[in-house]
C-alpha cells in the first residue's frame, strides 16, 4: 500500500473530465471532484466507463445512486470528449509521455522493449469480453438475491474480541517478563486488526458508513496506528485499477524496487537504486517485514497533512484521524514505559513491528504482484469483472489459512464483489466459475 500516490498529487488539473455509468456521460468538475467521499478514486477511470466499479463500490450507498440521479438530472447532454457519446478507445500502448516525440530512436526503442516487461496481454475479442461481462451482471444480482452484502453483527464482534484478547494475552506475557512473547502476539494483533481496518473501509459490516468509519477508527487509527483515511486514498484506486501501471499506486515501489519494466526508465541509470534494481529478487524477502513501518510513517504524513487536502472529506476528518493516531503512540509509550530498560524497549518495538509487517506482506505479495500487471490504458480497463480475474490470486483455503490471512485467500471474490462480508467470500467462490 502505498499511501501518496504520485500520480495525483495535483487532481485539480486533472479536470474537468467524463465519467460513463451505465451508458450516459456525466462531467466530472473541480467541486464534484473535491465534494467526492472516495478521494480520488474517480480519477482511475478519467473519461472511461465506469459502470461495473461504480456499482461495486456503491453497491448499498443510497447517497451514491442520489448523487448520480442528481447529476444526470443536472447534465442532460454530456457527451465524451470525442464528442459522439461513445467510451474511448483503449489500445495496449501504455501511456505515452508527452515529450515522447522529442526522444531520439535509441530510447524509443528501449522504451518499446520495456512495455512488455512483466506485462499481461488481454486478448478476448468484443464478443467475448461482452459476454463476460453479462456473466458477471448475472453473478451480481444472484448473489444479493442470497444476501451475501449483509454482514453479522456476531462475526465482526467476535473477530474484534479475538483481537483484543491477542492485545491482552500480550500485555499479560509482558507482565510476566515474556518480553519477546508478547512482542509477537502483539504484532499477530496488529495483523489481525488490519484485515477489520480493510472491512470497514470497504463499508463490510455495516449498511450506515458512518457506522463502519467509527469502527474503521478504533480498529486503525487508535489500536495500530493506521489511518482509515490513508487507507481508502490508496486502496479504492487500487481495487478500480488493480495492477493498471500509472493508476494502480501499489506498482509503484520506486526507488528501490521496479514491478514493471516501464519503470526503469525513471530512474537515473548512475544512480545506487539503477545499481540494485537488478538484484531486487535477492531483497524483495528481506524487506517484507519493514512494510508495516512503512505504511506507520505514511499515515503520518497523510494523516497531518489533512487538513489542507484538496478533498473536502479529508479536510473535514483531519482533526478525528489526528486525534486517534495520537491515542495510539500514547498507548504505545505507556505500554513501553513498563518495559524494564531502554534496550528491552527496542528490541519489543522492532520485533512486534517487523513480525506484524511480515504477516501482513507476505499476504499481500502473494495477492496482487505475482499476477499479470497492464499498461496504462489497456483494454481490460472496459471489463471490471476481467480485471479482476486476471490480476488477481487466491491461496488455497484452510481454517489456518483463512482465519490467519483475513479471509483475503478469497481474493479473487474480494475484488469482485469489494464490499461483501469475509464471512461470505467463501460462498461465492463456486458462483464465480460461471464467469
Amino acid at each position: 500500500m502505498v499511501l501518496t500516490d504520485y500520480f495525483h498529487e495535483n487532481p485539480a488539473s486533472s479536470v474537468p473530465f467524463r465519467l460513463c455509468i451505465d451508458g450516459k456521460w456525466i462531467l466530472v468538475d473541480e467541486q464534484l471532484l473535491r465534494a467526492h467521499p472516495g478521494g480520488g478514486a474517480m480519477l482511475a477511470y478519467r473519461n472511461l466507463d465506469a459502470t461495473a466499479v461504480f456499482h461495486a463500490f456503491h453497491a448499498d450507498s443510497k447517497l451514491a445512486y442520489s448523487w448520480l440521479r442528481e447529476l444526470r438530472a443536472k447534465q442532460t447532454s454530456v457527451d465524451s470528449l470525442e464528442g459522439n457519446g461513445t467510451v474511448h478507445d483503449l489500445t495496449n500502448g501504455g501511456q505515452k509521455d508527452e515529450n515522447e516525440e522529442k526522444t531520439d530512436l535509441h530510447e524509443k526503442e528501449i522504451k518499446k522493449r520495456l512495455l512488455n516487461v512483466n506485462m499481461g496481454k488481454f486478448e478476448l475479442n468484443s464478443v467475448e469480453s461482452e459476454k463476460v461481462c453479462q456473466s458477471f451482471s448475472r453473478l451480481k444480482i444472484q448473489v444479493r438475491e442470497l444476501g451475501l452484502f449483509k454482514g453479522d453483527n456476531s462475526y465482526f464482534a467476535r473477530k474484534f474480541i479475538e483481537a483484543i484478547g491477542l492485545i491482552s494475552f500480550s500485555l499479560f506475557l509482558q507482565s510476566k517478563e515474556h518480553f519477546v512473547l508478547s512482542a509477537l502476539f502483539m504484532g499477530l494483533a496488529w495483523q489481525q486488526l488490519g484485515w477489520m481496518i480493510h472491512e470497514y473501509g470497504h463499508q463490510q459490516h455495516f449498511t450506515n458508513r458512518w457506522w463502519n468509519d467509527c469502527c474503521g477508527y478504533v480498529c486503525g487509527n487508535f489500536l495500530q496506528g493506521f489511518s482509515l483515511a490513508g487507507w481508502k486514498n490508496q486502496h479504492n484506486v487500487h481495487h478500480a485499477a488493480t495492477n493498471i501501471d500509472g493508476r494502480d499506486g501499489d506498482l509503484d515501489l520506486l526507488p528501490l524496487w521496479a514491478t514493471v519494466g516501464t519503470h526503469l526508465m525513471r530512474l537515473e541509470g548512475n544512480s545506487l537504486c539503477a545499481r540494485l534494481i537488478p538484484f531486487q529478487h535477492l531483497y524483495w524477502a528481506f524487506a517484507l517485514p519493514l512494510l508495516r513501518l512503512s505504511w506507520l510513517l505514511q499515515t503520518l504524513q497523510f494523516v497531518f497533512s489533512m487538513q489542507s487536502s484538496f478533498y473536502n472529506i479529508y479536510r473535514e476528518r483531519a482533526l478525528i484521524e489526528q486525534l486517534t493516531v495520537i491515542a495510539h503512540w500514547t498507548l504505545v509509550l505507556t505500554q513501553y514505559y513498563f518495559l524494564p530498560n531502554y534496550q528491552v524497549r527496542l528490541e519489543y518495538f522492532l520485533i512486534s513491528q517487523l513480525f506484524a509487517g511480515f504477516l501482513l506482506s507476505h499476504v499481500v505479495t502473494y495477492n496482487h504482484y505475482s499476477t499479470d500487471k497492464f499498461p496504462h490504458n489497456d483494454p481490460i480497463l472496459s471489463n471490471y469483472a476481467c480485471l479482476q480475474l486476471y490480476t488477481t490470486r487466491n491461496m488455497r483455503p484452510g481454517l489456518v489459512i483463512d482465519w490467519l490471512w483475513g479471509g483475503l485467500n478469497y481474493q479473487i471474490e474480494h475484488h469482485l464483489f469489494p464490499t461483501m462480508p469475509r464471512h461470505n467470500l467463501k460462498k461465492v467462490q463456486d458462483f464465480k466459475l460461471g464467469i
